[in-house]
């Protein structure tokens, strides 16, 4: 039976449309499952990797993602083709890492990957005018503070460290979610539904120096309270990675709603005498823009971590060692910080520029979403979630490279890790209802 016949209510156009993006959707994840299939099998060719290991977690990925292509096609027809089978290939190349680097860590990652999915598809079941994201806003956005907040009472580090007790255990399979993940997605809808109400009001209502015009505070000052709170709580846990990332997302969409360059232009020179504060106060800081700097001094020492990242880096040359060829595990927390570097030194300058390739992707058909769509609120959304992805790409990747300061979030998709899995496939499935043609407003 044929689409067409299965749908006799769309128009032949549309039923055309459908058919084209379905199989261009197909044909990529086929690819994506050779590429992750014969990284696997590689691994257990150099017995890196039980056979057993190795099955399980590839069928779990295949499974999964056949599934979420299959529900696709009933929830959002007209998706953008490109979306998921990115993601399904970034997390396939991710499994693939996880395997080489931390084979104990596996078992946890695959687990995690259907409930990830799961989620993505509860999101593209839901209402596709997306009033419920919209309409809601500060009750999504306070729900995620008092998840953030909760980790200051009763918040665990897995490793059993006593610092950095930034997650919560969720359910009794040893799970443990990070809230701030969650929170930059509802950060960014919160963002996304003010700014399209409040955009014009902001724009065109205030004082005149010169060209540009100043904010009217009576309606950007809920704007700046909520996103106040949520920098407080980060700061009095030292998280700073998602600090920085709420930062340069809050200036972007901020831009992106006004078209305001000044916006940019003072928020930059609030995040340069903020980081200087900063880095006289917080040692953490301090210890990680010397070491970015001039880390030679102490590259047996407090510089060990960036120095073996470029050691690594350098060592895979253009095409790499290959996989399971390297020593990246050099590398301290190669697994979830360095993952960039690991694969820099395996894959060489082919794999990291795969890698930039990637994301790119990912970011363009995200804002090519948002450009489509006609509602406003859309518009942002989409808008704003490429922007949170590669701002995330650019600050962990820069930070392996040493190109800035290491930050110390997870790279989407590749690093281990549930949450940062869970937030980038939630992040995927929005934009999959962005992207969707049948979109009411659109």
């Amino acid at each position: 039976m044929t689409l067409e016949n299965t749908r006799p209510w769309l128009p032949a156009s549309v039923r055309l449309t459908a058919i084209s993006s379905a199989a261009i959707e197909r044909a990529l994840l086929i690819l994506a499952a050779l590429f992750v299939g014969t990284g696997l099998v590689l691994l257990t060719l150099l017995a890196r990797l039980s056979l057993v290991a190795g099955l399980l977690s590839f069928v779990v990925w295949a499974a999964s993602f056949a599934v979420t292509h299959i529900l696709l096609g009933r929830f959002l027809p007209e998706r953008d083709p490109l979306l998921l089978p990115v993601a399904a290939l970034l997390s396939g190349w991710g499994l693939v890492e996880i395997a080489r680097l931390a084979p104990a860590f596996l078992a946890r990652q695959t687990l995690w990957l259907p409930i990830c999915l799961s989620a993505l598809l509860a999101v593209t079941a839901a209402p596709r005018d997306l009033r419920w994201l919209r309409r809601y806003r500060y009750t999504w956005l306070f729900g995620g503070l008092l998840l953030l907040a909760a980790t200051l009472v009763v918040g665990v580090n897995p490793s059993g460290a006593s610092i950095a007790r930034l997650w919560l255990r969720a359910g009794p399979l040893s799970l443990y979610l990070q809230p701030s993940e969650i929170l930059k997605l509802l950060f960014v809808a919160y963002l996304s539904s003010y700014l399209a109400e409040k955009s014009e009001l902001i724009t065109t209502v205030g004082p005149r120096i010169g060209r540009f015009r100043l904010p009217a505070l009576p309606y950007l000052a809920p704007l700046l309270v909520m996103w106040g709170l949520a920098m407080l709580l980060l700061a009095s846990q030292e998280d700073l990675g998602a600090a920085v990332l709420f930062f340069f997302t809050f200036l972007a969409m901020l831009y992106i709603a006004s078209s305001q360059a000044g916006y940019v232009v003072g928020g930059l020179g609030l995040f340069l005498a903020g980081a200087g504060v900063a880095y006289r106060l917080i040692s953490r800081v301090a210890l990680r823009v010397d070491t970015w700097w001039n880390p030679w001094p102490e590259a047996s020492g407090r510089a060990f971590q960036i120095v073996q990242s470029l050691i690594a880096m350098g060592t895979g040359g253009i095409i790499g060692q290959g996989l399971g060829q390297g020593s990246p595990t050099v590398v301290p927390v190669v697994h979830s910080d360095f993952v960039y570097a690991a694969i820099g030194e395996e894959f060489g300058l082919i794999g990291t520029l795969a890698v930039v390739i990637l994301f790119s992707v990912l970011i363009l058909r995200g804002f090519r979403a948002a450009m489509h769509a006609r509602a406003p609120f859309a518009q942002l959304l989409g808008a704003g979630l490429a922007t949170l992805i590669g701002l995330q790409a650019w600050v962990i990747m820069g930070g392996n490279a040493r190109l800035i300061p290491l930050t110390g979030v997870a790279l989407p998709f590749l690093s281990y890790g549930g949450s940062s899995l869970l937030s980038s496939l939630i992040a995927i499935g929005l934009l999959l209802q962005v992207s969707d043609r049948q979109l009411p407003g659109r």
